[in-house]
C-alpha cells in the first residue's frame, strides 16, 4: 500500500497549507482536496510567480500530479472553469489531471444569493459570500444536485426546479431580494456539462487502486481546524468538518489509508472575520505582524486579525485531529522582536484552564495567560538548516514543541518554495 498524509491547517486559516502541499508533492502521485469549496484560498509563490487556489489541489503546479476534487467539496462550476482557464493560459495542463467525484455537490446562483442575503443581516458571521453553507444545507437535507445529476438533462431540470423553487421563495418572502433566474440557470449549467464530463469519475475507485498501486497521496484541507462546524469556535465557523476526519469522510477511504497527519502553524495566529479570538492584538506589535506578514485574505481580500500565538486552541486541533508533526510557517514575520508571546493557557472565572471554553460567549470573559520567550535580531528569512537559525527562534520553536506536546517536523521561512527547513518528512 501507499502512503497517505494529511495536510490541514491547525489554526483558523491562512496558515499557508498550500505552499506546504506544493512543496511535499514532489514525492506524492495525486493530491486530494476533501472538504470546503472556492471559499478556500491557497497561495503559491514559485520562481517569484504568485499563484492563488480555490478549488483546484496545490499539486496543480507540479507536472504529471493527478489532482482529486472528493465527494466532500461543494462545487462552483463557473468559479472551477474559470480557474483551469486561468492555469491553462500559463501553460499548466489541468483538465487531463483534473478528477472530480461525481458525488460532489454543486453551488448554485441560488446558493450565494442566500449566503450573500444572510450576511447583510444582523446574524452576519463573515462568511465569503460564496454560497458554501447553503450548498451544505441542501446536502444534510437530501436536495443537493450532485455533479452526476448534470448528465441526465430531463431529471436535472426537475431537480433543479424544485431546489430553486425553495430557494427563491426564501429569497424573495423572507430575505426580500430579487430571485434567481430558473431558465438563465439551467441553461448555464447544461452549457457546462460536456466540458466538465470526462473530468467526473468514481473518485473513491481511483484513489483506491492509486493507493494499492503503491502511489503516495497527499489529502488537502482548507480553512483551518478552528473553522471545524463540530469543534471550532461555533457558530463563528465554516460549514463543513475541517479537521483531518473529514479526510476519509471527504474522499472515500477509511480511516485506516492514512498514515500521517502535517498540522500547518503560523508562528502567531490570525483569524479573518467574526469569531472569538483571546489573543487578537490591538496595539504595535498587531500592527506589525500584520504588516510584515501581509496579511490581507487570498480570497476576499479582507484584513486579517493578528495575534500571539495561542497554543490552548492549537492543542485542541492536535487532539482533533490526531496531529502527527506540525510545520511552523512564517517564523520570519517575528524577526526583530524584542519578544514574543505563547498563551499557554486561558484564565476564566478566576481559574487558569489549558482547555478552550465550552460556550462561545465564555471567550469575551477569557484572559490569555502567556509566556514570554526572547526574541531575535537575527533573520530568519530563507534559511534552509535549523543550525542556520538564531538560537532564540530555535528556543521558540522548541517551546512551541514542549507547549502543544508535538514535534516540530518543518519550518517555512518564506513564501518561496524552497524557503523551507525539513526535520522529518512525512514521506519517509
Amino acid at each position: 500500500m501507499g502512503k497517505s498524509v494529511i495536510v490541514i491547517g491547525t489554526q483558523w486559516g491562512d496558515e499557508g497549507k498550500g505552499k506546504i502541499v506544493d512543496l511535499l508533492t514532489e514525492q506524492a502521485e495525486a493530491v486530494i482536496r476533501f472538504q470546503g469549496g472556492h471559499n478556500a484560498g491557497h497561495t503559491l509563490i514559485i520562481n517569484g510567480q504568485k499563484t492563488v487556489l480555490h478549488l483546484i489541489p496545490s499539486g496543480i503546479l507540479r507536472p504529471g500530479i493527478a489532482c482529486v476534487v472528493g465527494n466532500g467539496v461543494v462545487v462552483h462550476l463557473p468559479s472551477l472553469l474559470a480557474e483551469i482557464d486561468g492555469l491553462e493560459t500559463r501553460g499548466i495542463a489541468v483538465a487531463e489531471r483534473l478528477k472530480l467525484s461525481a458525488a460532489s455537490p454543486m453551488i448554485l446562483p441560488t446558493h450565494i444569493a442566500l449566503d450573500q442575503a444572510r450576511e447583510r443581516g444582523k446574524g452576519a458571521i463573515g462568511t465569503t459570500g460564496r454560497g458554501i453553507g447553503p450548498a451544505y444545507e441542501d446536502k444534510v437535507g437530501r436536495r443537493s444536485l450532485r455533479l452526476a445529476d448534470l448528465f441526465d438533462e430531463r431529471r436535472f431540470g426537475e431537480r433543479l426546479a424544485e431546489v430553486m423553487q425553495l430557494h427563491n421563495f426564501m429569497l424573495a418572502e423572507y430575505y426580500q431580494v430579487e430571485p434567481v433566474d430558473f431558465a438563465a440557470t439551467l441553461d448555464q449549467w447544461l452549457g457546462m456539462a460536456a466540458r466538465i464530463r470526462p473530468m467526473v469519475i468514481d473518485t473513491v475507485a481511483y484513489l483506491d487502486g492509486l493507493r494499492r498501486s503503491g502511489a503516495r497521496l497527499m489529502f488537502e484541507g482548507a480553512q483551518g481546524a478552528l473553522l471545524d462546524v463540530d469543534h471550532g469556535t461555533y457558530p463563528f465557523v465554516t460549514s463543513s468538518n475541517t479537521s483531518a476526519g473529514a479526510a476519509a469522510t471527504g474522499s472515500g477511504l477509511g480511516p485506516t489509508a492514512f498514515d500521517y497527519v502535517l498540522g500547518v502553524v503560523k508562528a502567531y495566529t490570525t483569524r479573518v472575520g467574526g469569531g472569538p479570538f483571546p489573543t487578537e492584538l490591538f496595539d504595535a506589535d498587531g500592527e506589525r505582524l500584520a504588516r510584515v506578514g501581509v496579511e490581507f485574505g487570498s480570497t476576499t481580500g479582507r484584513a486579517r486579525r493578528c495575534g500571539w500565538f495561542d497554543a490552548v486552541t492549537v492543542r485542541r486541533a492536535v487532539i482533533n485531529s490526531g496531529v502527527t508533526g506540525l510545520c511552523v510557517t512564517k517564523l520570519d514575520v517575528l524577526d526583530g522582536l524584542s519578544t514574543v508571546k505563547v498563551c499557554t493557557g486561558y484564565r476564566l472565572d478566576g481559574q487558569v484552564t489549558g482547555n478552550p471554553p465550552l460556550l462561545v460567549d465564555q471567550y469575551a470573559d477569557v484572559e490569555p495567560v502567556y509566556e514570554e520567550f526572547p526574541g531575535w535580531s537575527g533573520s530568519t528569512q530563507g534559511i534552509r538548516t535549523l543550525d542556520g537559525l538564531p538560537a532564540d527562534a530555535r528556543n521558540y520553536l522548541r517551546g512551541l514543541e514542549k507547549i502543544v506536546g508535538v514535534p516540530v517536523d518543518m519550518i517555512s521561512t518564506g513564501a518561496d518554495r524552497d524557503h523551507n527547513i525539513i526535520l522529518r518528512h512525512p514521506f519517509d
